[in-house]
């Protein structure tokens, strides 16, 4: 007889997160490095000096080291105002979730209509700056722009949990390829101040606010802004058949063989650790570039490290939250999952000065400033 644990990890939602998570991590990474590639090029039709990295949010330590710290009152606000405030939470994430979806979906449009003749301007790049071949708008733009609001509005009317995990999706590649770690001391620093803002909030919050506030929070579904206007407007019968949102913040996925069950993943727990995958890509790349030109085989040991590390982490974390019947800081086996296979590797390849304080010198500047 198969045992409870082993038949809810291989549940159909159980794998559709696990394969989702692996997805958007892997296509975010290389949506970051293809930026990397064009803002590196000669500039022929691609981005000029002057505006390079100027779409990019790059952290430094103070950043991430502050970046908890703005989460827990974030998390905050959310658990004791968030009556007050879901309105402007709700269309302000669902703006940006369009946009996210509109980047996402971009690149199958630009192949589909051809439409940058020089070929440049292929990828989630593309969407965020003006095109030198086809101006502020293309068609593959405009077609993408049209998907992202039909994605939105429907999901507004329907609340359908497919169309959230759309929504999610975009947000998590836009985040990974457009947020950046300058050094593996950022990625460290910030890593393990949310996995510790991770495990106070799900494990110790219950105990001073008399509520696990972020299963509360995650949980929270918000009126319909469709519900809330028509209120206002006194249009009761529109007001009472939209129905509530959960917020695009996680993805969630119904299970097969439990009715009404769904295995939830928060975006965080895909993003953070994927700003570390996202950087060891890249320094995989910028390594082979500058530093093994001539090496034709396989270069992206770092990255392959670090995604199974993640693979599992998120194996840990399901077993555990199936074992013990509680929620889990999917965080606190993610972060040692990926952080110490890096740190390991790095050491043997003698790789760690320079990943950790300058990790994209060029052969010219060796990073052997600090002593680790």
């Amino acid at each position: 007889m198969t045992p409870e644990w082993l038949s809810m990890l291989t549940d159909t939602s159980r794998l559709a997160i696990f394969g989702s998570a692996i997805c958007l991590v892997v296509h975010g990474s290389r949506q970051s490095l293809k930026l990397d590639e064009e803002e590196t090029s000669d500039g022929n039709g691609g981005v000029s000096p002057n505006t390079r990295q100027t779409n990019l949010q790059i952290l430094d330590s103070k950043q991430a080291l502050f970046l908890p710290l703005g989460a827990s009152v974030s998390l905050l606000m959310l658990f004791y105002f968030f009556d007050s405030m879901q309105f402007f939470f709700t269309i302000v994430s669902t703006v940006i979730a369009g946009f996210s979806v509109a980047a996402l979906v971009l690149p199958f449009f630009q192949y589909l209509f051809k439409g940058c003749p020089a070929h440049h301007c292929g990828g989630i790049a593309c969407w965020s700056r003006y095109c030198e071949c086809c101006g502020p708008l293309s068609l593959a733009g405009i077609a993408s722009a049209l998907v992202a609001s039909a994605v939105v509005v429907t999901w507004v009317l329907t609340a359908h949990w497919a169309l959230m995990d759309a929504l999610g999706y975009g947000v998590c590649v836009c985040m990974i390829a457009y947020v950046r770690v300058s050094s593996l001391k950022v990625s460290t620093v910030l890593l393990c101040g949310l996995l510790l803002y991770d495990v106070f909030w799900v494990f110790f919050s219950s105990a001073i606010f008399h509520s696990n506030v972020m299963l509360d929070v995650a949980t929270k579904e918000a009126d319909n802004p469709v519900s809330v206007i028509a209120n206002k407007m006194n249009l009761k019968h529109a007001g009472r058949s939209s129905p509530q949102l959960s917020l695009p913040g996680k993805l969630m996925f119904p299970s097969a063989n439990v009715q009404g069950h769904f295995a939830m993943l928060g975006l965080g727990d895909i993003v953070m650790p994927g700003l570390l995958l996202c950087f060891v890509m890249r320094f995989d790349h910028h390594k082979a570039k500058y530093f093994e030109p001539k090496s034709s085989g396989f270069k992206y040991y770092y990255f392959c490290i670090a995604l199974m590390g993640y693979a599992v982490g998120l194996l840990l974390a399901s077993m555990v939250s199936e074992l013990t019947h509680h929620a889990q800081p999917a965080l606190l086996y993610l972060v040692p999952c990926t952080l110490i296979p890096v740190f390991i590797l790095a050491r043997v390849q003698g790789d760690l000065r320079q990943m950790w304080i300058e990790p994209f010198a060029g052969p010219e500047k060796p990073a052997d400033l600090l002593t680790v």
